[in-house]
């Protein structure tokens, strides 16, 4: 199984969505809040091409956020990489 790894930020509604969306499909990740870590920030910045939170990540490989989240477990493609 494929490390699943979420960026977040305290106050984040889709973070706490995101979260939630993983725990009731039953998936283990790891949650590493970004707030007030400009490096880390610009990093995964950097490595997503995206600028808003959560972040998510299968492996090396960007999801996206919330809503990305959202499609691919619907499509059944989060399944696919979490399990590669």
């Amino acid at each position: 199984m494929t490390a699943i790894t979420i960026y977040t930020s305290t106050y984040c509604a889709y973070c706490t969505a995101a979260k939630n969306l993983l725990q009731s499909r039953d998936y283990e990740f790891e949650e590493i809040n970004m707030e007030g870590d400009r490096e880390l920030m610009l990093e995964i910045m950097q490595k997503s091409g995206q600028r808003t939170v959560p972040q998510i990540f299968v492996g090396e490989k960007s999801i996206g956020g919330y809503q990305e989240l959202l499609a691919s477990t619907a499509s059944g493609e989060f399944d696919a990489l979490v399990a590669a």
